[in-house]
Parts: structure tokens; sequence; C-alpha cells
């Protein structure tokens, strides 16, 4: 059974709560965050992609950013945009775009159990980002971003939530900018939080990371690298445990440099191997398992995996790795998705347009939509010990940094 525990989180004072919330980290580049947080001196990018206030030639990974992160995060507190709560208490945290609402509950979730495997994995992490987190979470000892956990519901706990969220007044309740619709509530009574930090204990077994691997691994080496005097604080990280049959998850599309010395011809044809083709006018999105859109030169491609190019177990079934055994290794030589630069990854929230902006602009060659994976093959696949590709999963709503930050102390 996993433990969570309640925390002092450091949140904003209502009244900015709209303008210190910021969209996470990395689903922005820097050029990006810099145009989120123009005029808004209380956006908490300013604390996470801490490098739109330095000169645009600063490395993003050198120890400046770090510091300035720190310098910034310090600007808040003092400026009294941040408070620190008086004790340690639990959240809960809606989110509602379009019409689908899902409520989290944030906590601290223990290293131990991340450790042991009662927080499942079903991603490898990127060296390169999760060297950027420990570095930023060191500096400024304190974990910014939140760690998007599932697991399967509760019922006294489905319980628990609804009457809180339903007699009660949010803290927090604003719509960004995008649409999506935020509120936190403050559970702060002993008796709820104990009865919260009981139910997990008794029936919930294990907890499944659905966005933030780089986040939860970085904190589990923050608290080896600060070894004895590692504070209480670091054998917790910040989550918010959301029941699975609440999400939703996207398609998380794919974009490639170049075509590995092929022609446009040789490609087509490499790939009419192992899928079939066809040209279509418009931006394919998959409406089924192993469908692929593909778009080179302008043109979209409807593609389906042959019989015989898959395996049918947990992994060799999703349609990441037939596109990676069929066409991303051999043709196209991408043997590592984790690490190789000539592949990148675009979230489903982006939509298809994103995918066409990416390979006209000549800064991409080649770029593919896939069909999202469910829940269950997300949960399964972390049970049986697996790991699907790198970034297999895109899920919305994405909760906000800055409305709760817990401090490692």
């Amino acid at each position: 059974m996993i433990t969570i525990q309640p925390f002092k989180a450091l949140r904003p004072e209502a009244q900015f709560a709209r303008n210190v919330a910021s969209r996470p980290y990395d689903v922005l580049s820097s050029k990006e965050a810099k145009v989120e947080a123009q005029g808004n001196p209380n956006s908490f990018l300013h604390i996470t992609k801490s490098e739109i206030d330095l000169p645009e030639s600063t490395n993003l990974y050198d120890q400046a950013v770090y510091d300035k992160a720190k310098e910034n995060l310090n600007a808040f507190i003092s400026r009294g945009i941040l408070f620190r709560e008086s004790k340690p208490c639990y959240y809960l945290y809606k989110i509602t775009m379009d019409g689908h609402s899902q409520t989290g509950l944030v906590c601290g979730s223990s290293v131990d159990d991340y450790e042991n495997d009662l927080i499942k994995k079903h991603e490898f992490t990127r060296p390169d980002k999760e060297l950027d987190r420990i570095n930023h979470m060191k500096t400024i000892m304190a974990q910014t971003g939140n760690v998007f956990l599932t697991y399967r519901n509760v019922e006294r706990m489905d319980t628990l939530v609804h009457k809180w969220t339903t007699e009660k007044n949010p803290q927090y309740n604003f719509t960004a900018d995008d649409g999506v619709q935020h509120s936190v509530w403050i559970v702060n009574d002993d008796a709820t939080i104990a009865a919260i930090t009981q139910y997990f204990k008794e029936d919930v077994p294990c907890s499944y990371i659905a966005d933030g691997h780089h986040r939860a691994a970085s904190a589990a080496k923050v608290r080896a690298a600060l070894g004895a005097n590692a504070p209480d604080g670091a054998s917790f990280f910040l989550t918010t445990l959301f029941p699975a049959n609440q999400l939703k998850i996207m398609d998380y599309n794919r974009v490639i440099k170049d075509l590995n010395g092929l022609s446009d011809t040789a490609l087509l044809e490499a790939v009419k191997e192992k899928f079939t083709l066809e040209p279509v006018e418009e931006a394919f999105k998959p409406t089924a398992p192993h469908q692929y859109g593909m778009y080179l030169n302008k043109q979209w491609y409807k593609l389906e995996s042959k019989p015989g190019t898959y395996q049918n177990d947990p992994i060799g079934i999703l349609d990441i790795t037939i596109l990676s055994e069929n066409l991303l290794s051999p043709v196209l030589g991408i043997q590592d998705q984790r690490t190789d630069k000539r592949i990148d990854f675009v979230g489903g929230i982006r939509g298809l347009s994103e995918l066409e902006k990416r390979v006209d602009s000549g800064e991409m060659q080649l770029a593919f939509s896939l069909y999202p994976v469910s829940m269950d093959q997300l949960m399964n696949i972390a049970d049986s010990g697996h790991v699907m590709p790198p970034k297999s999963t895109w899920f919305e709503p994405k909760l906000r940094d800055g409305l709760l930050t817990h401090l490692i102390d």
C-alpha cells in the first residue's frame, strides 16, 4: 500500500492565483514562455523557466538559470505573492476542459514508494531532462513541478472528494486564458486528513505515473545527492493523484529532422513494405489502433500496419512500438528516442497543424500522428514491469505550476 502525507504548501494569495499559475515548464519552449510571461511579473514561469529573465545567449542548463530561479522565488515570497501554509494540509485540485472535469488529491508521495516500485513507471527518462530538474530542485530547494499520478479509484475516497468539493468553497477558482478552469480546495480538517491518509494506506496498493517521470526520478536523485544532510521533506515529492476512471489520454506525435539520406520516393517505397499507404487530402488523425498519419513535403498519407508487423503482447501491440520497429529504427535510423536529437515529440493538444508547421518551416522533414494509448494499456504495462517507448502518453488537461509548491525542508 502507498504512503502519502499532507504538506505545508507554498502558495499564492487568492487575488494573485490566476496571474501566478503557469503552464508546466516542459510544455513551453523558452521563447513561448517569454511571450506568455510578458507583462506579468507574477507568472510562475519566472521560477520554472527563469532563463526568460536572462540574456538569450544563456545556456539553458547553466547554473545561472537555476540561481535566477532561486532569486525569483525568494522575491515572490518577499513581495507577498506567495506564502507558506501554517499547517500540513491536503489539497483537492479540479480541472475542467471542454466539459470534462477531473479532481485529484495534491499531496506528498513517498520517495521510498517510488524506489520500491509502488509508484509504477511506464517510461524511461531522458538523462539531460532529468539533470535539469535535479539542478533546479537542488538550487531552489523546492519541487515546483507536480507529478501527475493515477490510481484505480476507491469508492470511499470518491465519496469524500465529492462531499468536500460540493459543500465547501474553493480557495482558488479561475479560468485561464486557454479556457481551462482550475479550482483548488484546502483540506485542513485533522479528521479528514487522517481519513485520507488511511484510505490510501488501506485501499490503494500502488499508483501510476501518468505524467512527470522526469520530475519523480529527479526528486529521488535529489534525496540521494543530499545524503545524510537530506531534510525530511526530501523523502516526499509533490504529486496529484487522480482516479483512473476520470482521465483521458491524448495522442503524442513525432516529428523527424531528416530522412536518413533517403529521397521522398525511396522513403515511400520503404513505408509500403510494412504499411498500407494512401494519400489523403487533409491532415489525418488516426481513429483506431494501428493507423498513422504521415506528413511529408506538404502531403498527408494514411498508414495502416500490415498483418505480421507486430507482436500481440502489452508492448509489441503499441502503435509507437510498431512504428519504431518497422520504420523509425530500420529505415530512419532512430535507435533510441530518448537520446536521438533527430526526433522530437508534439503533444496532441497542439493539433496536427503543429506537425505541419514544424515540417513546412524546414525545421523538420517528416511527421507522424498516432492513436492514443488507453488507461488500461498504461496500467497493465506498468504492472507487468515493462516500459513504453518514451513520450507515449499526453494527458490533458494539465495542472498549473505555482498554485501549490512543495518546499524541501
